[in-house]
């Protein structure tokens, strides 16, 4: 149906409503108990009758009514124009200017509604709370100004705003939780920098898990970060599991593997796991996806969707209708590719819709999530003492814990002066993400420079911001604005074929590289990482050392720039390390793919089946 204007049946219903003799407070009664029996558009209808017959003050509360009715309704043009007649009849009316923001944003007028948040939440502004608390509105409009900001990569003001409401309310753990991470994706250190009456105690508290790997290598720290997320945001579900509630009563046939995730698309993990989806043996298995990615219409999307022996598309589906439908459909070993990361679901599995539930590849790190019972891994990435701060039972692979692609394309090899880079220089690389850099391997790595005289640094350029605070680190330790060379983002062809150009690639710690180890490794270029006590810190040791490189592996700060300075003091081992891998990386058990397929069959076979004998 369409909601943009209400049905005759609706109007009919709002017409039999004696609207123009009603008092405020039978407005709202009887607008509530429309919406209630799912007739949203009748009580608009209602509200607009009753503003249309009403020369009464309070006509501003039922325009404010109906601007709320019209948002929910997703009618964002005619709720703009609710909020502006209120506004146009009390222009210092707070909470109608918050709500015209929302409208403005969902109609794409980003900076008109910043503009509408700015005239509540600066200071110098004032205006009618309407019987509200005034600092509570004011924070809100704060809240929604720095989220769009960032939203738009406007960091610098981001945080700005972050800072202002921080001054106001100092415990807000979600705004400080956005504060750490935006310093942190602006190389801004000391990353935990206490504003007013900010604590480093809530500082810490406050930070979220994927902040928090990039910021400790403490596995407890990392461990009660997804212990407050779960706590606060998913669901305690304690009845039935729905696999019970909603399965079938026989489970038979082949395996039947779930993949959850919002990333089966131009993302990281969509990248890595396509020739998973399409090497499972349909003998045994059967592959099907519930996911909400975007439909960003790539050659990728359309490999992992063909991948699939059936898609279930869960945009705008509520997490529990998700979860009865993947319990309907008979999975009995459910893998989540997200985690806790942005845009995740946890609460889908919270409701247990597959008897095994498994955690994999797009969150480096426990869960903490209730249902999630398994992680994929190997023995390097998870030792037996990171076990006790892991909630997740590990699936043990003889493969690298992380699968990869065979079939990336490959643009030609450039030329080094096409990306600047000097002919004769020995280049270090880093196409980490900026926020995994940290203060402490940052100046190892200037320390690095100072002692491979000629060298250069190749890094990816994020943003305007980190990069001026990397430049200004490296004036800091005497090294020349011009031995940090910044790389623009490019396609994945383009993007593979560069790491030819480099000799060594420098990895971060505590949060290591993951996709980009294996696609520098595929290239035939060496990574040095530092492996330390988290899954997350040990990442690209794991890649290393299924590729055959255990040298290149560290565990200390010290060791690890020694090693570097040594490979930049001797340009003929990194040669040799280039060697091996045009020789040997690609046919070593880290590029396997098949085998690890085969292996991860067999595991989940192990683990699944013996469920269905017992449910018989």
């Amino acid at each position: 149906m369409d909601m943009s204007q209400p049905s005759a049946q609706q109007l009919s219903q709002a017409d039999a409503l004696p609207a123009r003799r009603m008092d405020l407070g039978e407005l709202m009664a009887a607008a509530a108990q429309l919406q209630a029996q799912g007739q949203p558009g009748a009580a608009a209808a209602l509200y607009e009758q009753w503003v249309e017959g009403e020369e009464s003050p309070l006509r501003i509360v039922a325009l404010y009514n109906l601007g709320t009715v019209l948002s929910a309704m997703s009618e964002h043009g005619r709720a703009e124009a609710a909020y502006r007649r209120a506004l146009a009849y009390k222009p210092d009316f707070l909470q109608a200017r918050l709500n015209l923001g929302h409208q403005l944003e969902q109609l794409g007028r980003k900076e008109e509604a910043l503009q509408a948040w700015r005239s509540v939440g600066e200071p110098d502004q004032v205006g009618d709370p309407v019987g509200a608390d005034p600092l509570e509105l004011r924070l809100h409009a704060l809240r929604n100004m720095a989220r769009l900001l960032e939203q738009e990569r406007r960091y610098a003001e981001s945080e700005a705003v972050m800072r202002q409401s921080l001054l106001l309310r100092a415990d807000q753990s979600d705004v400080l939780q956005h504060y750490v991470h935006i310093r942190q994706k602006q190389c801004e250190w000391p990353v935990y920098q206490p504003v007013g009456e900010v604590t480093l105690n809530q500082l810490l508290t406050s930070t979220s898990l994927l902040a928090m790997l990039g910021l400790s290598d403490d596995p407890a720290l990392q461990l009660l970060s997804a212990q407050r997320f779960v706590s606060e945001k998913v669901v305690k579900y304690k009845d039935k599991p729905f696999h019970r509630r909603f399965g079938p009563a026989k489970r038979e046939g082949k395996l039947r593997i779930g993949y959850l995730s919002g990333d089966l698309c131009m993302h990281a993990v969509g990248m890595l796991t396509a020739e998973l989806f399409e090497l499972h043996d349909r003998s045994r298995v059967e592959a099907h996806a519930f996911c909400w990615s975007r439909e960003d219409g790539t050659p990728l999307r359309a490999r992992i969707l063909r991948g699939m022996d059936s898609v279930t598309r869960l945009v705008g589906v509520d997490d529990e209708t998700a979860a009865r439908a993947i319990a309907q459909a008979g999975i009995d070993v459910l893998i989540d590719l997200q985690g806790l990361t942005s845009g995740a679901r946890p609460n889908i599995l919270a409701y247990r819709p597959a008897p095994v539930q498994v955690s994999y590849l797009g969150l480096p790190a426990t869960t903490a999530i209730p249902g999630v019972d398994w992680i994929i891994a190997d023995r390097f990435v998870m030792p037996e003492d990171y076990l006790p701060y892991c909630t997740e039972r590990p699936i043990y692979l003889e493969h690298c814990y992380q699968v990869s692609d065979r079939q990336r394309e490959v643009a030609p090899k450039p030329s080094r002066a096409r990306y600047q880079l000097p002919e004769d220089a020995f280049v270090f690389c880093s196409f980490n993400n900026n926020h995994k850099f940290t203060e402490p391997v940052f100046d190892s790595w200037m320390r690095i420079l100072s002692q491979v005289p000629g060298s250069v640094l190749w890094l990816l350029s994020d943003n305007e911001w980190c990069r001026t605070n990397m430049l200004m680190r490296a004036q800091k330790h005497g090294i020349a604005p011009e031995r940090l060379i910044f790389a623009p983002r490019v396609a994945p062809p383009e993007y593979l074929a560069r790491f030819q150009l480099a000799d060594l690639v420098l990895d971060t710690f505590p949060f290591n590289a993951g996709t980009t180890a294996s696609d520098c490794l595929w290239m035939g270029t060496p990574i040095l990482t530092y492996s330390g006590r988290t899954h997350i810190s040990r990442m690209a040791g794991s890649l290393l050392t299924h590729v055959g490189l255990p040298d290149l592996i560290t565990h200390s700060l010290q060791e690890y720039e020694q090693r570097a300075i040594q490979i930049g003091q001797n340009p003929a081992r990194a040669a040799s390390y280039k060697r091996f891998l045009s020789e040997y990386g690609r046919s070593s058990l880290l590029f396997d793919i098949p085998g690890f397929v085969r292996e991860l069959e067999d595991k989940l076979l192990d683990l699944a089946l013996p469920l269905r004998d017992a449910a018989r």
